[in-house]
């Protein structure tokens, strides 16, 4: 896989592929939360722990170098994935507006996510905060793969869709783990 273009390259890393019917779009799992049990009897309401916020606000910072550019943030309604969509949107140099998008939610077929992402990410760029192992479902979906993709806490992809998100057929520009985000922070 090509490294992604830093800065200091001649083409900017966030130059858009997308036309009036295409789009670009970021999947990012969220970031390290409390672990389930006693604590946390609702699974939505697990938040972030600070390991994981540090970690993540790291990886943002990554992003951030490679001067990626999101017109819009949708997230599940779990706290862990707003908290972490909070945290990207407020890392980037626009500071996307984060909104909450229903069918980011915990088992939701690919197909459901794209019917309702449709209408929104059409001509634009979206970062979708979300969950494994539906991330990973969504991005083979986007793509056309056969298999999942498999997300890291906190990790990243980008997927260009020619077409738009009716038709699925994307590219996969970039696929960066966690630690690949931190380290491009530095």
């Amino acid at each position: 896989m090509p490294k992604p273009r830093s800065r200091s390259a001649n083409v900017p890393a966030h130059r858009s592929r997308a036309t009036d019917d295409g789009c670009e779009i970021y999947l990012v799992r969220h970031a390290i939360a409390a672990a389930r049990g006693r604590e946390w009897p609702d699974d939505d309401l697990r938040p972030l722990t600070d390991h994981g916020i540090a970690r993540f606000e790291k990886a943002v910072a990554g992003l951030a170098n490679l001067e990626l550019v999101v017109d819009e943030v949708l997230t599940s309604p779990l706290v862990r994935a707003r908290q972490t969509a909070d945290l990207l949107a407020s890392g980037l140099p626009d500071r996307p507006p984060v909104k909450v998008f229903e069918t980011l939610a915990p088992g939701h077929q690919p197909s459901q996510v794209v019917a309702d992402l449709a209408p929104v990410a059409q001509g634009r760029r979206v970062a979708l905060v979300g969950h494994e192992p539906d991330l990973g479902e969504l991005a083979a979906f986007l793509i056309g793969a056969r298999r999942a993709l498999a997300f890291k806490k906190g990790g990243a992809c980008r997927i260009d869709l020619a077409s738009g998100v009716t038709h699925p057929s994307g590219a996969l520009v970039w696929f960066l783990t966690p630690k690949i985000m931190r380290d491009l922070a530095e």
